[in-house]
């Protein structure tokens, strides 16, 4: 490495605090976090610190200007106790694409992988081993300057913290097809993992759960008729044995999640599809009996089922989870990688590398 990492231990872990059978998501974090700063045109100043408030100026860009970027990523432990992570790299990735849409710095990936395992290796004790859970990974960035003016900030902030979680989504969801608001179109922020766009949900997501659903299914900003996301997840539809997710237009994020399914599915031989899928289509399926599965992918939710869908007049009913085929084996794949029973055909699985003396 042509870098190095300084470490300062927390004085005292607060993981005795934990009650492990209790694990509501995003409201429990562990006791260390990566800071690194962007200033004279580079990145700087890698650390593992204490997990702590840090002080931010009135004036920050990224409160004015909303030039933030994150991503979501989970580590696991094998049954035997080992640390590791699910294609880590692809997030390394996947932020500097948002960044460079952001007009904000790339990080250096090397630094982000080597900072993901120092950081997971010294918190190792606060991964959960129950089915469903694990340790989150928030890694995001921020534009840092003092000043009030619509430009690039010339700073930056990036930070990684962890905390333990359970199930994003414990049953099945109810989606409500959004014909109002839009997440995203043409030309615009949808293939970025970046805050306003998580920002702007917020309210259809309120507006739809105040009539008893879970989430909004987004439909195009042109037309408010071909199928984009739901909520906070990638969608799939398994029609007439033939699993459909919307083809990547640069209005959907690019999931890993997403993809990771696409390449196990074909590695199975099962019929896949990337291409637009309109609610015409979904409600014609669901008439004539030939919608068998909706779900969600995502790295919260690994997979979401849909249990209804409702799309203008029509409540769409999807069958029960126990009959399904698909959704369930992917869940059950991608779970068996992160716990290390299943068979790691891709090379996905990363195992977190045990620290060396230097930062013990």
């Amino acid at each position: 490495m042509s870098f190095e990492i300084s470490v300062k231990r927390i004085s005292q872990s607060r993981l005795p605090d934990v009650d492990f059978n209790n694990l509501p998501f995003g409201r429990t974090f562990s006791d260390h976090m990566f800071v690194a700063d962007y200033y004279d045109g580079k990145w700087q100043d890698y650390r593992i610190v204490p997990f702590e408030h840090f002080p931010i100026h009135p004036a920050a860009m990224a409160l004015h200007y909303g030039q933030a970027i994150f991503e979501g990523m989970k580590a696991s432990k094998s049954l035997d106790g080992k640390p590791l992570f699910f294609r880590p790299e692809q997030h390394g990735i996947r932020i500097n694409r948002s960044a460079h849409r952001m007009c904000m710095p790339s990080f250096p990936e090397d630094v982000f992988e080597e900072a993901l395992h120092q950081l997971v290796a010294i918190d190792a004790n606060w991964i959960p081993t129950d089915p469903g859970s694990a340790l989150y990974l928030r890694p995001y960035m921020f534009a840092n300057d003092e000043f009030i003016g619509v430009k690039p900030s010339n700073t930056y902030k990036f930070i990684i913290f962890t905390g333990p979680v359970g199930p994003y989504y414990p049953k099945p969801v109810r989606l409500l097809a959004e014909t109002k608001y839009i997440r995203a179109a043409d030309g615009g922020t949808g293939e970025a993992k970046a805050a306003g766009n998580y920002g702007g949900s917020l309210l259809p997501a309120k507006l739809a759960q105040e009539k008893g659903f879970d989430q909004v299914m987004w439909l195009d900003a042109n037309e408010f008729k071909y199928i984009q996301e739901a909520g906070t997840m990638n969608l799939f539809f398994v029609i007439d044995g033939t699993v459909v997710t919307p083809d990547l237009s640069g209005t959907i994020l690019p999931g890993i999640t997403r993809d990771s399914f696409i390449k196990v599915l074909k590695g199975k031989g099962i019929p896949v599809e990337e291409r637009p899928i309109s609610t015409d289509e979904i409600l014609q399926a669901f008439k004539n009996g030939t919608l068998e599965e909706s779900f969600g992918a995502g790295t919260a939710a690994v997979v979401a089922h849909v249990s209804e869908i409702q799309i203008g007049d029509t409540l769409v009913t999807l069958p029960p989870v126990e009959g399904r085929k698909i959704g369930p084996m992917l869940k059950a794949t991608i779970e068996g990688l992160r716990d290390g029973t299943g068979t790691d055909e891709f090379g996905w699985v990363i195992p977190v590398r045990e620290l060396s003396t230097a930062t013990i």
